[in-house]
């Protein structure tokens, strides 16, 4: 059996999966998925879509010439059977698939190179732009207008901060009620912000 290649995403379709579209001119399309048939159905280019193949190779994220790739290519050539020759192919393919692993490694790597270098500079560049936001004993060194609207900045934020703890000091608690059972025979007075319970009885 042979595995197929989806025609729109270009996954691997193996015996008994996916689907087949035949046209009315005896053309069939294989699909791994009813999401690929859809998009095609809906006349979607794949080239546009992220999640193909096609996509990624379009947009340099995945080789494109390489001398591995060529052994994937379809090849509808009758060949007599010789047990010597399946047993060559099947190390060959073994061995270039180790071979297209490693280039596909390797070019993941040099594709990433300098990501994290640029990363660092746009963190950096974005703690410059934004230097009001940290602490003060975390801030970099500063023009002096630019310390001192921080500075002042600061002593408001604070004055802000007093003048709502004076405010909260200055608001009364309301007068609490609480209720006492008759079997224990309390009296309840209400003194100032809090409740005190004394005995009728002495």
């Amino acid at each position: 059996m042979r595995v197929e290649t989806c025609h729109f995403c270009s996954r691997p379709v193996y015996p008994s999966k996916g689907i087949t579209f035949c046209r009315n001119d005896a053309k069939q399309f294989r699909f791994c998925r009813s999401k690929c048939h859809k998009n095609f159905k809906m006349k979607r280019n794949p080239r546009k879509l992220g999640w193909t193949k096609a996509y990624r190779k379009a947009h340099g994220k995945e080789m494109v010439v390489d001398s591995t790739l060529a052994f994937a290519a379809r090849r509808n050539v009758p060949v007599r059977y010789n047990r010597d020759l399946v047993a060559k192919t099947l190390q060959a393919m073994q061995r270039v698939e180790d071979i297209r692993t490693k280039r596909e490694r390797s070019f993941y790597k040099d594709r990433m190179r300098g990501n994290k270098a640029r990363d660092l500079e746009r963190d950096r560049k974005l703690v410059a732009e934004n230097q009001h936001l940290l602490p003060p004993e975390e801030r970099d060194e500063v023009p002096e207008h630019v310390r001192a609207k921080l500075e002042r900045m600061d002593v408001e934020r604070e004055q802000d901060l007093e003048d709502e703890e004076v405010d909260m000091e200055d608001q009364e608690l309301p007068k609490m009620k609480v209720k006492v059972p008759k079997a224990k025979r309390k009296q309840r007075l209400v003194v100032g912000k809090g409740v005190e319970d004394m005995d009728v009885d002495g």
